[in-house]
């Protein structure tokens, strides 16, 4: 599957479940794990952990992800890899309510996008398989 096809897949999916969901599972031919495990495992990781107060979901799921494929002591290293350049791709913010224009009124990137742009930074981490 093909980096755009694989942010397609996960724009779709974000249609029936989060955020971090449906990065997740977008990458569940690479992960070794069940479309269920994975929808639970991210379950409590939307709308910004559940309050939209925390780090979009999406983000979340990318450093899972990451994490999940990335060779033993390299995760960390992926993750500050992958938060900036997510960061960039989504107008300049990390946290769900900032990302949804709460209180500001300015949509800086919608849940559809950050799956999109969370996948391209996940996959720009981790070795193509």
């Amino acid at each position: 599957m093909t980096t755009k096809e694989r942010q397609e897949r996960g724009a779709a999916l974000k249609r029936e479940m989060n955020c971090c969901q449906a990065v997740l599972v977008a990458f569940a031919d690479r992960l070794g794990k069940s479309e269920e495990e994975l929808k639970r495992l991210g379950s409590g990781f939307g709308s910004g952990m559940g309050t939209m107060e925390g780090t979009c979901g999406a983000l979340v799921g990318a450093i899972m992800v990451s994490s999940m494929l990335s060779p033993p002591g390299e995760a960390a290293k992926n993750s500050r890899a992958i938060m900036p350049r997510f960061k960039e791709l989504c107008g300049g913010a990390t946290i769900c309510r900032e990302l949804k224009g709460i209180g500001t009124g300015k949509v800086l990137c919608s849940c559809e996008d950050c799956v999109r742009n969370a996948i391209l930074a996940a996959e720009a981490t981790v070795a193509r398989g």
